[in-house]
């Protein structure tokens, strides 16, 4: 009669060691790569949009995010913004700042470009077309999905910078300037890459590219 080895309480710590080690390998090599699959990308062409003239397809790694302006609300941070999109500056700028689940900011023209990221300065650059006033409204919600612009601890400092609300922010309402909706991709926003540790991004997301539906 064979008898059954009973496993020592050290081999049965080490066995649970390596399977745990197992799901993380697995999940860093297999599960985060493919973090694109999980989520749907929109294709702006095959949507019908009223006012299509106000609409900004934003495109990072995982597909699309689709964004309505509100060139009734903040018209002249509207146009500022159209023309940074029509101009393509915003293409191969970096998500510098990503607090999970709250928000994800962009826009640094200066010190936020891929092929030159300045990561002392990231967060501080200009456009070079100047600011611009604020234009706040007491009457716009920040919901998640809320397009604004940011600025320093100033009103009238807007300029390139600007951030998309991934949950409810009603603190900001009457605090910053409103100046779209994602109204399809929210989600996608989801799979960039944060720092649980800070919320500058050492290894930032880029947009790969950001355009007027109708140029």
């Amino acid at each position: 009669m064979i008898e059954k080895v009973k496993q020592t309480t050290s081999e049965k710590l080490l066995l649970v060691l390596f399977i745990i080690l197992g799901i993380i390998t697995f999940y860093i090599f297999v599960v985060l790569p493919q973090k694109c699959l999980f989520v749907k990308n929109y294709d702006p062409k095959k949507i019908f949009f009223k006012n299509p003239e106000n609409i900004a397809v934003l495109n990072i790694n995982c597909g699309n995010i689709i964004i309505k302006l509100y060139p009734n609300i903040s018209p002249k941070s509207v146009e500022r913004f159209k023309m940074l999109v029509a101009s393509g500056k915003y293409d191969n700028i970096a998500f510098h700042r990503v607090i999970k689940n709250v928000l994800v900011q962009s826009g640094d023209l200066e010190f936020g470009k891929k092929d030159n990221v300045n990561y002392l300065y990231i967060g501080k650059g200009k456009s070079g077309f100047g600011t611009i006033k604020s234009e706040l409204n007491d009457d716009t919600e920040f919901k998640a999905g809320t397009v604004g612009m940011a600025r320093t601890n100033k009103l009238n400092t807007e300029d390139s910078q600007f951030f998309i609300l991934l949950e409810d922010a009603p603190l900001f309402k009457g605090e910053y300037t409103p100046i779209g909706q994602v109204v399809y991709g929210l989600e996608i926003l989801d799979t960039i890459t944060d720092d649980h540790r800070r919320e500058y991004v050492l290894r930032p997301d880029f947009i790969k590219s950001f355009k007027l539906l109708i140029d």
